[in-house]
C-alpha cells in the first residue's frame, strides 16, 4: 500500500490560520477529503495519515469525523494537551479512536528550545507510552539538540520527525544539521519522514538537486526502514503541486530495490502508525 504519511484538513478561518501569511495566500482556503481525494487517486496513492494543525482537542475531533466518514484517512496524528494534570485521563478517552494513532504538538513555534523537556511535557510523553500512542517530532534544526536529549530519555517511545527537521534547504545550511540527525538516528526508536522539503527550498526556483544531499544523508543514517513519504498537502502547495513533491521521492528511491521503495513509500508509515494493510 502506498501511504501519504502526512497531510493537513482545514475549514481556514484567518484569525486561528494567521500563520498562513500573504506569502502563502493560495493556501487560504477550505482543504478537506473532497480535495485531496483527486491527488491520491491521480497519483497512486491509497490512502494518507492527516495530521493535527491546530492544538485543540476539537481539532482532533474534527479529523477523527473526517477519518470515519473517508476510508482513504487511515490514521490520524491528533493534539492533546501533554501537560495536563489530566493528561492520563484524556489519552484514556482518546484510546477508544481506532483511526487515532499519535498525538503531535507545535514545538517549531515555542520560544523555550528546551519546550521538549519541560518536566510536565516529559510527563505527558511517558503516557503516550503506556497508551500505545505514537508522537510527531515538529521542530527547526536549532531545536535539535533537545531532540537529542528528548528521544534518548524515552527509548521505547515511537517517534517520528517530521520534514526531516525542517533544514534551511534555501540557504544550502548542511552541516550543523546533519551532525545532529546523525545522532538522533542512532536511537532506534525514532523515525524520520520525508515530507515538507519543497517549503523549506526557493518557493519558485527550486530544483531536484536542491533535495539530494538531504535526503542522501537521512537516508544513511536512518535507512529505508525508518523512512516513510509525505506530501504535507497543502501547505507544499505554496511551493509545488502534489505531483512536484511525489515526483522528487520517487526520482531518488526510482534505483532502489522494490523492498526499499516499499518500505517508504508506505510500509514503514504503515507500521508505525499501525494501519491495516
Amino acid at each position: 500500500m502506498t501511504l501519504d504519511a502526512h497531510q493537513h484538513f482545514w475549514h481556514f478561518d484567518p484569525v486561528r490560520d494567521a500563520w498562513i501569511d500573504d506569502s502563502m495566500k493560495v493556501i487560504r482556503r477550505n482543504f478537506l477529503p473532497a480535495d485531496l481525494k483527486p491527488e491520491l487517486d491521480a497519483h497512486d496513492v491509497e490512502g494518507c495519515v492527516a495530521v493535527q494543525a491546530d492544538q485543540s482537542e476539537a481539532e482532533t475531533h474534527f479529523l477523527l469525523q473526517l477519518a470515519e466518514k473517508h476510508d482513504f484517512i487511515k490514521a490520524v496524528v491528533g493534539w492533546v494537551d501533554l501537560q495536563a494534570d489530566n493528561v492520563g485521563e484524556r489519552l484514556d478517552y482518546f484510546s477508544k479512536f481506532e483511526k487515532l494513532a499519535g498525538f503531535r504538538h507545535i514545538v517549531q513555534a515555542e520560544r523555550d528550545v528546551n519546550f521538549l523537556l519541560r518536566k510536565n511535557f516529559c510527563r505527558g510523553i511517558a503516557a503516550l507510552e503506556s497508551h500505545g500512542f505514537t508522537y510527531d517530532i515538529l521542530v527547526f534544526p536549532h531545536q535539535l539538540g533537545a531532540v537529542l536529549d528528548f528521544v534518548r530519555r524515552f527509548p521505547h517511545q515511537k517517534f517520528v520527525i517530521d520534514h526531516l527537521a525542517k533544514p534551511y534547504i534555501r540557504d544550502s545550511k548542511f552541516d550543523g544539521w546533519a551532525t545532529m540527525m546523525r545522532e538522533i538516528a542512532k536511537q532506534e526508536n525514532v523515525f524520520c519522514k520525508i515530507s515538507g522539503m519543497v517549503t523549506e527550498a526557493d518557493w519558485k526556483n527550486w530544483k531536484y538537486q536542491d533535495f539530494v544531499p538531504y535526503l542522501d544523508l537521512v537516508t544513511e543514517v536512518f535507512g529505508t526502514r525508518r523512512l516513510m513519504f509525505g506530501s504535507d498537502w497543502p501547505v507544499s502547495l505554496v511551493a509545488g503541486s502534489y505531483g512536484d513533491v511525489l515526483g522528487i521521492v520517487r526520482r531518488y528511491f526510482e534505483h532502489f530495490s522494490p523492498e526499499e521503495k516499499a518500505e517508504v513509500m508506505g510500509k514503514v508509515a504503515a507500521g508505525f502508525y499501525q494501519i491495516a494493510s
